[in-house]
């Protein structure tokens, strides 16, 4: 971001309470707070197991948890069997909580991120479906098979795999 969204003067490097932030130098008072954008990872079970997703942008053989961005008005928990429904077409009735993660990092492609991941679980039953404008493939593996991964998402799925042992 070089201009401010405001009133499209220069941006410049500043501090403020200490931390390195992006503001406007005609002082209009914007600063860009580069705060995190929330994000629903869902570990979705069927009675064939846990469904994972392939992204059309992702590279070959890449698969996760589903995930979508949280929505103006709308709870995680509503977030959570939404994008279940939106992007696997399978209908759960109960979001649980899992945990969250911090994303801050690349992802695929090197696309700068900044999110809050909040993980939950859904048991959804149903044929599925996949949302073909955002995933090509899907697979379920069984609850004694499946394992985290080192990302957010992964971690989130360590989590509730975790939860299962107790």
């Amino acid at each position: 971001m070089k201009y401010c969204p405001q009133c499209t003067s220069t941006l410049t490097d500043t501090v403020i309470d200490g931390e390195a932030r992006i503001a406007c130098a005609a002082e209009c008072g914007f600063v860009f707070w580069d705060n995190p954008t929330p994000v629903v990872a869902v570990v979705v079970e069927t009675p064939d197991g846990i469904v994972l997703a392939h992204n059309k942008a992702w590279p070959e053989g890449m698969f996760s948890i589903i995930t979508g961005f949280l929505e103006r008005g709308e709870t995680p928990e509503q977030c959570a069997l939404r994008e279940t429904a939106e992007e696997l077409g399978l209908q759960g009735n109960k979001a649980e909580f899992i945990g969250f993660e911090l994303f801050d990092g690349r992802g695929v492609g090197g696309q700068i991120f900044n999110q809050l991941i909040i993980g939950f679980y859904v048991y959804a039953e149903g044929e599925i479906r996949l949302d073909e404008n955002e995933l090509d493939q899907a697979k379920t593996i069984s609850r004694e098979k499946i394992k985290g991964w080192n990302s957010a998402t992964g971690k989130i799925l360590q989590r509730w795999i975790d939860g299962l042992a107790h």
